[in-house]
């Protein structure tokens, strides 16, 4: 396989290389290392540094690939309200430039990061691919449009696309220091350097959260499934479980020795209360079922981070 990864020096894009690379792919990555670290970048993977919103570079990067794993984009619910404009030239325009691309260098396969906000705070627990859209955010509304823009290019010129709606991905090389930091590596951060970790409401919210090994798997599967099951659609992917930001921090404090001492803070704009996928499609049509269990996932992003924390400072 020739696979292009948008994104592929971020925190999944680079998982998702390092499996290409293992498995023997012929890989190529493209980011503009706004969030992605060059050196996640394996030796001998040709490298592109530039923007997914660049027509030009984005044709050079497509050339000659049977797939692009479009994982490019800008994060955060929070991001988007303080920076809209930038998130959607990103997201939306950056997802509908890739795709002209890859049509037009004749790719056959477009797999697509989308995001579980699509939903905004879905009624229906837990949430079958088949609910309305009722975005909240900025980054939400650009996720719905770059999946409608993959299945209209499907619609139009047959390009095969899969849309994958990323429920609360965690795991090691995930950023805690950024203030759009994604609450696990949020906290496991602060209770290591022995900070009050922030809690945005009461607590109470929950995630269906998972692990970045589990989100590599379902990559590779919506990369290689039958054309007739699963192009133009899109599909949940999920740990199964709901769990609230007051249990996390539990379970990472006995990880940690520490006993958490949340510091409550106002709710974030956007942000919905509870998440939970159903993942049914994704099984039938993709053959993808999460394998990593919650406990074990936290445990080795844990011992990631302290690993790193511990390298970092010796490194000083």
């Amino acid at each position: 396989m020739k696979a292009l990864v948008t994104g592929g020096a971020g925190f999944i894009g680079s998982h998702l290389v390092d499996r290409l690379v293992s498995d023997g792919h012929d890989v190529a990555v493209l980011d503009d290392l706004t969030a992605g670290v060059r050196e996640r970048i394996p030796a001998g993977v040709t490298t592109f540094i530039g923007s997914v919103e660049d027509l030009d570079l984005v044709n050079a990067t497509c050339a000659g690939r049977d797939v692009v794993f479009h994982l490019a984009a800008h994060r955060s619910v929070a991001r988007s309200v303080d920076h809209p404009v930038a998130t959607n030239r990103a997201n939306a325009d950056g997802t509908l430039t890739m795709l002209v691309a890859a049509h037009g260098q004749g790719v056959p396969r477009v797999v697509n990061a989308s995001s579980s906000s699509v939903y905004g705070g879905a009624a229906v627990l837990p949430t079958p691919e088949s609910t309305p859209l009722v975005p909240r955010s900025p980054y939400a509304v650009s996720k719905m449009a770059a999946e409608h823009h993959c299945r209209v290019y499907t619609e139009l010129h047959g390009l095969e696309t899969v849309s994958l709606r990323f429920f609360n991905v965690y795991g090691p090389r995930q950023d805690p220091a950024s203030a759009y930091a994604a609450v696990i590596p949020q906290f496991i951060g602060s209770l290591a350097e022995g900070r009050r970790p922030e809690v945005h409401g009461d607590g109470l919210q929950t995630r269906d959260f998972t692990y970045v090994e589990d989100v590599v798997a379902a990559l590779l599967r919506a990369g290689t499934a039958p054309a007739a099951a699963c192009s133009g659609k899109a599909y949940n992917i999920a740990g199964g479980g709901a769990h609230s930001l007051l249990d996390i921090l539990r379970i990472l404090g006995t990880s940690l020795g520490v006993t958490p001492d949340p510091l409550f803070v106002g709710p974030r704009a956007g942000d919905v209360r509870h998440t939970l996928a159903d993942t049914t499609a994704a099984e039938r049509d993709l053959g993808h079922v999460a394998r990593v269990p919650f406990s074990e996932g936290l445990a080795h992003t844990v011992a990631w981070f302290i690993g790193a924390t511990t390298v970092a400072t010796r490194g000083r």
